[in-house]
């Protein structure tokens, strides 16, 4: 199964999500800006292209737009810094950092410097892994260095093991709310889902073709 059936299996079977006022504020807020105008706002530069790197893989454009097209990480960048507590930011930064650490350890190149082969490389390395090496992977992002002596520069470095796990934490995060943010953007839920401004006629029978053919409904 490729990634966009997969989406597409997604789409039509998953429910809906709740979204509040601030991050319904953040959509509308996040249109596709000009190529190369996005700026982060909660990422560092080199972050924010690593973010629209993994989300070219995880959600490419195909016959449908597709991450980069609506700006999902204009809109991820933009929920971290107005929605999650200090603590939660810092845990997403950290376990980006370990993202880049990850990669230069699978790739020896750094996590900027990769193209879209080497993206899908290391997504498929965790996403692809057996249930008990993602297992093995969630027990172990529990575990942290401790920090006392050290110099600030070491303060970032993980074990291997350490970035791996971290790394797919990350990965799990950017691929949840990418398609969240993805199928409530305006261009996603008008055109692509099933759309329709005023919902709530009851249709007891009638050919799927005219209930959305199989697409969730846009909300």
């Amino acid at each position: 199964m490729n990634r966009r059936q997969a989406l597409k299996n997604i789409g039509y079977g998953a429910g809906f999500f709740v979204v509040g006022p601030t991050a319904l504020s953040i959509l509308q807020g996040c249109k596709k800006e000009p190529e190369n105008k996005w700026q982060p706002v909660f990422l560092s530069a080199g972050q924010g292209l690593i973010l629209t790197k993994i989300l070219d893989v995880i959600i490419p454009a195909t016959d449908t737009p597709g991450a980069n097209d609506v700006n999902v990480a204009g809109f991820i960048d933009a929920y971290m810094e107005k929605v999650l507590s200090p603590e939660e930011k810092q845990n997403f930064k950290r376990s980006a950092e370990a993202f880049s650490q990850a990669f230069k350890n699978e790739l020896e190149k750094e996590a900027e410097e990769g193209n879209t082969e080497d993206f899908l490389r290391i997504i498929k390395k965790f996403f692809e892994a057996t249930p008990a090496q993602q297992e093995e992977f969630a027990r172990r992002s529990g575990e942290t260095q401790d920090p006392m002596d050290k110099t600030p520069e070491e303060e970032n470095l993980f074990t291997p093991e350490q970035a791996d796990s971290l790394a797919f934490g990350y990965l799990k995060d950017i691929r949840n709310m990418g398609i969240w943010a993805w199928k409530t953007s305006e261009e996603i839920g008008e055109n692509v889902l099933w759309y329709d401004p005023v919902p709530g006629e009851y249709i007891p029978c009638a050919p799927i073709t005219e209930l959305g053919s199989g697409r969730a409904m846009s909300l």
